[in-house]
Parts: structure tokens; sequence; C-alpha cells
């Protein structure tokens, strides 16, 4: 079996002469699908199969290939049935009468099939031929099944690559768009799939800056964070520190992404009800408190005194690290937990800093930041996923949150709430999808040298249940 850093590949590439397709050669998506006409899921996504060609339209390529049930003799016999077809034509029709003609395959539906397939007065040698080369057909297909690490049916693979997710359109499609471009974005979706690669790049980053800092080359080194960069249109410009580009730009696209996790688990995930937001909301405002009235004890009344607002705010970057390079030992829901709490401290550390530390507040830009956040919120009514709108605002809420002398990351959080989060993946398909694992796994129970599950399909177990 072929095996990427992120997943089995696909064993055999496409042929065109060779493979079931429908779609351009040279579309940008290539859906692979091993299936069977026995298979109730297989039968169930085929709906979906048909809109997403719809929605894709000449961006996608579909690819049907042969795995028949195991033991089940009709499947096998539906499977070598459709591969007497003589033209893509006949065989894509006689495919759509197997998938869809009854609820469950039966042996009319193979008559039927037959019938418009079959010639009336078969040559008996000319039968036999067809008979085998149908047979070694569906055989080839099953062997590169095998070889490509398909466990259940359907499996699917995008652009070479298996697809372990929910198999209801949505997540199909969301999966689809995320492969063009592929081969960039998966070589760096390998390396962040891998639990502490975020965490080892922040402890290499973070040493890495201290031993500069403190070397030879630091003085010209803090030069180079001082560097100005920005815009100018005549008069006006807009010019910020490398430094300040970094803690206020890029922290803010970090405040965004991990808003954006936490929103979905407040909307749809393991914080929906008010019970289980509770906690972490409690806890990071344990967290502010703490520090500040131990703060308070232990520094005396003086010019010191006024710094009780550093120690409260939690570094969630670096939390949000340690959390990661934990991996799979950190229960998912600890994992939430934690997140969330990071986020709210840091959120009530800007809050806090805004009401207690800024001079200089311009009340124009906030103003005018309160004014995008009522059109983001208006969008969010509406139900408007597309990017562009809320990358614009977002943009210009950025713009005025900084100018309006608050820490520019508060952007990244309050655009992050206003982004409506998108319902959650169909349960019934879910279900169904994990139903098809545990029943591939049942029927593979008395193999020898076999003490359970697979790590696979236990991964994609615990997939479906986030």
């Amino acid at each position: 079996m072929s095996e990427g850093p992120g997943g089995p590949l696909l064993d055999r590439p496409v042929d065109d002469r060779e493979d079931h397709i429908l779609g351009p050669a040279d579309a940008a998506l290539t859906l692979v699908e091993y299936g069977s006409y026995a298979c109730p899921y297989c039968r169930a996504v085929n709906d979906d199969i048909a809109a997403l060609r719809s929605e894709f339209g000449d961006r996608l390529r579909y690819v049907f290939r042969h795995r028949p049930l195991t033991g089940s003799d009709i499947a096998r016999r539906a499977a070598e049935l459709v591969e007497r077809a003589d033209t893509p034509e006949r065989f894509w029709a006689a495919h759509m009468t197997l998938m869809t003609r009854s609820a469950t395959l039966s042996e009319d539906d193979l008559r039927t099939v037959a019938q418009e397939l079959l010639p009336a007065h078969p040559d008996p040698q000319a039968e036999a031929e067809a008979r085998r080369r149908a047979r070694e057909r569906v055989e080839r297909d099953e062997r590169s099944a095998r070889a490509s690490g398909v466990r259940i049916t359907p499996t699917f693979y995008i652009n070479g690559r298996r697809y372990d997710g929910p198999w209801d359109r949505g997540a199909l499609a969301d999966a689809l768009l995320g492969s063009l471009g592929h081969r960039v974005r998966t070589a760096a979706l390998d390396f962040a799939s891998w639990a502490p690669s975020s965490g080892v790049l922040l402890l290499i980053a973070t040493l890495l800056a201290i031993a500069l800092t403190n070397s030879a080359i630091g003085p010209a080194f803090e030069a180079l964070w001082q560097q100005p960069l920005g815009l100018s249109f005549g008069e006006a410009a807009f010019r910020l520190s490398l430094r300040d580009w970094i803690n206020d730009g890029l922290l803010s696209v970090f405040f965004l992404v991990v808003g954006l996790e936490i929103k979905r688990e407040f909307t749809v995930g393991h914080l929906a009800t008010r019970q289980s937001a509770a906690l972490p909301v409690a806890a990071a405002l344990g967290g502010m408190a703490m520090p500040v009235l131990i703060y308070r004890l232990i520094v005396p009344e003086g010019p010191w005194a006024h710094g009780w607002g550093v120690p409260m705010a939690t570094d969630t970057a670096f939390a949000i690290a340690l959390i990661a390079m934990m991996g799979a030992r950190v229960p998912v829901e600890l994992r939430i937990f934690l997140t969330a709490a990071a986020i709210a401290d840091d959120i009530g550390a800007i809050l806090v800093v805004a009401a207690f530390y800024s001079t200089s507040l311009r009340y124009d830009y906030l103003g005018g930041a309160l004014a995008i956040v009522a059109l983001l919120a208006v969008l969010a009514k509406l139900r408007i996923y597309s990017v562009w709108p809320y990358l614009l605002l977002g943009a210009g809420l950025w713009i005025c949150v900084h100018a309006g002398g608050l820490h520019a990351s508060l952007a990244g959080v309050v655009l992050a709430m206003c982004i409506p989060t998108r319902p959650p993946a169909n349960r019934d398909a879910l279900m169904t999808q994990a139903q098809g694992l545990v029943a591939a796994e049942a029927r593979r129970s008395d193999e020898v040298l076999r003490h359970g599950p697979s790590t696979a399909t236990l991964r994609a177990l615990d997939d479906i249940h986030e």
C-alpha cells in the first residue's frame, strides 16, 4: 500500500483508457470511488455524487472502481455484468440502473440490465471470452483497492489521496475545494497534522530569537524588527514596524483562526450548552483575577503597583502550542476547554488594557469599528458565507481598532465571532459512516494476528465523533 505522511495514496493512477470516468481529463479535481452495487452506503451517496458533479462542472472528474462486497455473490455478478458494456454510455446507464432502480440490489435489477447489455442469442465462444474479460477487469479493481488501503465501501480518493471525512455532500464539497492546488497545501497539512509541529516550530523560533538577540548581531537583529513597512497614497500613509506588523497583524490572524474554532464549539460543538460554556469562561475569569490578587498582595504601593494588568494575560500561542504538542494524550474536551479559557483570558486582558492602560483612545475610529461590527452582524444574520465581504470588512475593522488605540488582535476575535457557523455535518450520514466502519471491522475480527480494531479505523471513528 502506498502511504504518504498524511494517509494512504491511490495505488493505480487514473487511466483514461482503463477506468470508468465522467468529466474532462484535464479537470483540476479527480474523485475516485471504490464501491459496490450491493453496498447500501454506496447507493445512498450516489445522489451526492450527482449533486457534486452539477456543482463543480468541468472542474471535477469522477471515477468509479469496483470493490464488490466480500462474500456477496450478487455484488460480484453485478460488477461483472456492467463490465460487459461495450461503450462508456452503456456502462454508465447500467451503473445508474443498478444503483437507483430499487432500494436494495436484487436479481430483478440484474435481469433488467442483462436485457439491455447482453445479446439475445450469444455465440458460446464469444460469451465465454466476454465473461473472462469482465471477471479480470473486476479483479484488477479489487487488487487496486487492496493496494490502496480500501477497508470499506464507499472509499473515496481526492486527487490521489484517501479522504477519511464524512460522506455527506457538504463535507465532500469542502474537501474538494480544499484540494485545488493540493500539492503545496497537502505538504503543509501533512506537517501541520503532526501534533507537535506547531509547538516545535514555536519553541525553535523562540530559542533562535533569544540566541540572536544576545549574540554579536543582536543590535542588527533588533534594528531589523524596527524597519518600517506600509502603504502610502500621496500624503496619506499607513506604516508600522516589522515587529508591529507581526504583533498586531499576524497575531490578529491567529486570533481569527482560533476564534473561529472556539465559536464553532460554542455554537454547534462541545460547548454549545450554557452549562458547558460557563466552565471555561469561569476558569478564564479566575485565571485573570487570581494573578492580579497575588500581584497586589506582593507588590507594595508605588509606581510598580500599577502593573497589576501584566500577570493576568495568558500567552495563548504558547498555551495552544503546548496542548498541540501533547496530541492525542489530551482528550478533545480538555483541548477545547483549555483553548476556550485561554482565548477568553486574552480577550479579558485586552479589555483591561483598553480600560485602564490606554491614554490615547480615538473615539472616531472606535465608532467606525462599531459600525463595521454592525455590518458584520447583518451579514451573519443573512447567513452570507462568501469570504470576500468578511475579508474586506475585517481589514477595515482591523484598521479602525488599531487606529482607535486598542490592541489590533481584538479585531480578529470580533471578526471570528461575527462570521456565521456552518451547520454541523449530517448526523445520519455520520452514523452511516460509523456503522460501515464498525461492520467492516467486525467482518475482520477473526483474522490471524488481529487483536482489535485497526488504528486507522479508530482514528476515523474519532474524527466522526469530533
